[in-house]
């Protein structure tokens, strides 16, 4: 496996560049299985609901921790907000 394809499965975020760990979520989301992930339309609805909301920041959800890139992408995920926005 070249070093581009490479998942480090046991570094922390702060070990890696910053763009290998972005490239390692979106891998990440890019594996998931069909039955685990929402549609492209679904991702795309949930992602501008979190770009509208006030906790959002730098890609993280201040109210749960989370990046909501990974989050949205799960099917069986939702908004942590006590108003759900999805």
């Amino acid at each position: 496996m070249s070093d581009e394809q490479r998942i480090c499965r046991k570094c922390l975020l702060r070990d890696l560049p910053e763009q290998e760990y972005f490239q390692n979520m979106y891998q990440y989301i890019a594996n998931l299985s069909e039955d685990d992930k929402v549609s492209d339309e679904e991702y795309e609805y949930r992602l501008s609901q979190c770009q509208g909301c006030d906790h959002l920041l730098k890609g993280m959800c201040q109210l749960c921790g989370c990046f909501v890139e990974m989050r949205a992408a799960i099917a069986v995920r939702h908004c942590p907000g006590i108003e759900k926005r999805w």
